[in-house]
């Protein structure tokens, strides 16, 4: 196996109209993150093994990503501040490090 370095680019984007589209986009995530907030012991509990997609402030559950995304896209193809996730089928401690 070879390992091959990994090239990243970083680009500083200036123009306002890419600002200003991304700065709606987070906003329409936040929104989308707020509602899942807002509801997450019942979605937690609720659809456990599934993945998850909130758009529009609405919750979509299917057994993959791919049909999760076509759920939601379909029901609010404005909405590109979708946030999706998988929901462990067990509940139990996980601890996440770097």
């Amino acid at each position: 196996m070879v390992n091959k370095p990994t090239r990243i680019t970083m680009e500083k984007i200036t123009n306002p109209e890419e600002i200003a589209k991304a700065q709606a986009q987070r906003k329409r995530f936040d929104r989308n993150s707020a509602w899942l907030q807002a509801h997450i012991t019942e979605v937690y509990t609720r659809y456990r093994g599934k993945c998850i997609c909130v758009a529009g402030q609405e919750l979509f559950a299917a057994d993959s990503p791919e049909e999760v995304l076509a759920l939601a896209t379909t029901a609010h193809p404005e909405d590109d501040g979708r946030l999706l996730r998988y929901i462990p089928r067990e509940k139990i401690a996980r601890i996440y490090a770097n």
